[in-house]
């Protein structure tokens, strides 16, 4: 399975041969490196391990330091495994760009939403809160009711309620890759991409592509 580590740089459009408007998302993708390669007789798997976006040496600790430079690698900032079956055409220090993909391939990208910090029932649920009027006076956005006195006397595990909202691994499958750029590492894709700017992306090739091509 391919794959390759980015950083997210925003939205754009495109227009095609029709004139019709595709909302994009630009995407820094790479130059990464293989750091590691993980064998099922070693490792009890097989993956390989990408690094990306080179920094200053003194920006790392010294095992990070040591495991790069032991895998013929620079200092890098980011480290990412990603499963594959076929290791054999991978080696330690390897140099991957976004290169690798072609217009009219599906990928699915993997971010961190953005962080709501703490959101109550009306944000982080879509509730719809209390009643406007007769005489209430503060439960608009308030949760109401969450469990019964007697039976069954507690509340259960998983009540949709207030708490910290955003900051979770998302992935977005089968999304289109319009525009592909060896020479500035830039890899145009079609819809969103889960994060704010800057957030880092894993971009691997689609898993699912029989339902994206029934969408399209």
């Amino acid at each position: 399975m391919k794959g390759i580590l980015g950083k997210k740089l925003g939205m754009s459009q495109i227009f095609n041969d029709k004139g019709e408007v595709i909302p994009v998302t630009v995407i820094q993708a790479g130059p990464c490196y293989v750091t590691q390669v993980k064998t099922p007789e070693r490792d009890g798997y097989a993956a390989i391990q990408l690094g990306f976006e080179e920094i200053r040496p003194s920006r790392l600790t010294k095992p990070q330091r040591v495991h790069l430079t032991k895998h013929n690698a620079p200092a890098l900032r980011y480290l990412r495994e990603i499963r594959t079956g076929d290791i054999d055409q991978y080696h330690e220090g390897q140099k991957i760009d976004v290169g690798i993909f072609q217009v009219g391939m599906l990928v699915d990208v993997t971010g961190f939403s953005k962080g709501r910090g703490f959101a109550g029932v009306v944000k982080r649920h879509g509730f719809g809160g209390g009643p406007k009027t007769h005489g209430q006076s503060d439960r608009w956005r308030a949760p109401g009711a969450i469990s019964a006195g007697s039976t069954p006397g507690r509340v259960f595990k998983g009540l949709r309620m207030a708490g910290r909202m955003g900051n979770q691994r998302v992935t977005v499958q089968n999304l289109e890759v319009m525009m592909v750029d060896p020479a500035r590492n830039l890899l145009v894709v079609k819809g969103a991409v889960p994060g704010a700017r800057n957030g880092l992306l894993v971009i691997r090739e689609a898993r699912k592509t029989t339902v994206s091509k029934k969408r399209r």
